[in-house]
């Protein structure tokens, strides 16, 4: 895809994508017409909301290989996570990544529930194992990529986990890896994925959906079950779960924005899609290993994604900005991420600037 279809790119290295996600022309053009047409034809213009919606989750279950009944639309992913620790009955044990995602962690143990944690190093998939045997947790709750580190967890890992521990609930957080590439749900091991539409996804703010196993759908809410559903005509059709996920009114706006960002990822291909973000990210991590800018965590992986903390103090980011470079502090150093938009003339760039500031 043309540098043009993203005018942020026109005016800046946008090193930023774990941040947020950038606007494509063909989107704000929708996004205009949409506003456009809800001007012109008020409640007339949502008449059609519940076929929109629908193909909408068709096309998410689509691309990620999930069953459309049990693919749910949310404002955000920490709405959807809270949503799903509702659902589960009593006090649950649960293993956690050491510094994971607040919106992970912390919903967690506010809830009471009982915490085991375990480190997402080098190591992670060794002591995920590890803290599973000896624990015999009920639930493993975690995000699939480290968002401050840019370490993923092994998703080979994930499936035999399940398949060893057929009884584990496996939540996984898919912010940081949703739209970076081919994702099959079903056969991931995974019970639930949930994950906002804003960052790799490309699909604006006030968006995220949830997919769920067959085994999570069983698992989640039981006492609800037992109650009737609502008789109203308009409600026809809804299950249980679908009132839970979805229990108001949706918006088309941020929902649409979601919805186009899929036609261009999968126009694209997401095959194609993976292939530049694990080109140009095989290449970001040689120099930056190169630099002693990594950590012995990350050097030791094999696999990793396309986001890096940068072992870089937090008076560079002044440089960056006036290179017209944007990233993002995160803890005690900088993180970079690529996207396929991103370019090696983005990394050489980037690499200019630190090679003269340190």
């Amino acid at each position: 895809m043309h540098i043009d279809a993203f005018p942020v790119l026109n005016n800046y290295t946008y090193l930023n994508t774990a941040n947020s996600g950038i606007l494509s022309r063909d989107i704000a053009d929708w996004r205009r017409d949409h506003d456009d047409r809800f001007l012109e034809g008020g409640s007339q213009f949502r008449l059609k909301r519940d076929e929109f919606f629908l193909a909408g989750r068709n096309a998410l279950a689509a691309i990620f290989y999930a069953d459309p009944s049990h693919t749910f639309l949310v404002p955000n992913f920490s709405h959807g996570f809270n949503t799903v620790l509702n659902g589960l009955e009593g006090r649950k044990s649960f293993v956690l990544l050491k510094d994971d995602y607040p919106s992970v962690n912390y919903a967690v143990a506010a809830r009471g529930h009982l915490c085991i944690y375990t480190d997402p190093d080098e190591l992670i998939e060794e002591n995920l194992l590890r803290t599973v045997q000896h624990y015999r947790p009920e639930v493993l709750a975690l995000s699939l990529v480290q968002y401050h580190t840019g370490i993923m967890v092994d998703l080979h890992f994930i499936r035999q986990l399940k398949k060893d521990f057929p009884e584990l609930l496996i939540i996984a957080d898919g912010t940081q890896l949703c739209g970076t590439g081919p994702f099959d749900f079903k056969n991931s091991g995974i019970d639930i994925l949930i994950s906002s539409g804003y960052k790799w996804m490309l699909g604006g703010y006030g968006n995220a959906f949830v997919l769920l196993s067959g085994y999570a759908a069983e698992f989640l809410y039981k006492g609800y079950k037992s109650f009737a559903l609502p008789p109203e005509s308009f409600l026809k059709g809804r299950g249980t779960l679908s009132l839970i996920f979805e229990p108001g009114h949706l918006d088309t706006l941020s929902f649409g924005t979601l919805f186009k960002s899929l036609e261009l990822l999968k126009g694209m291909g997401m095959e194609a899609v993976s292939e530049r973000i694990t080109d140009l990210g095989a290449k970001a991590r040689l120099a930056f290993e190169e630099r002693g800018l990594l950590s012995q965590a990350v050097v030791n992986r094999k696999v990793h994604s396309s986001i890096f903390n940068l072992n870089l103090e937090a008076g560079i980011l002044e440089k960056l900005e006036d290179n017209g470079i944007i990233v993002t502090s995160r803890g005690s150093g900088v993180r970079v991420s690529f996207h396929f938009y991103n370019t090696r003339e983005d990394l050489a760039k980037l690499l200019r600037v630190i090679d003269r500031t340190t």
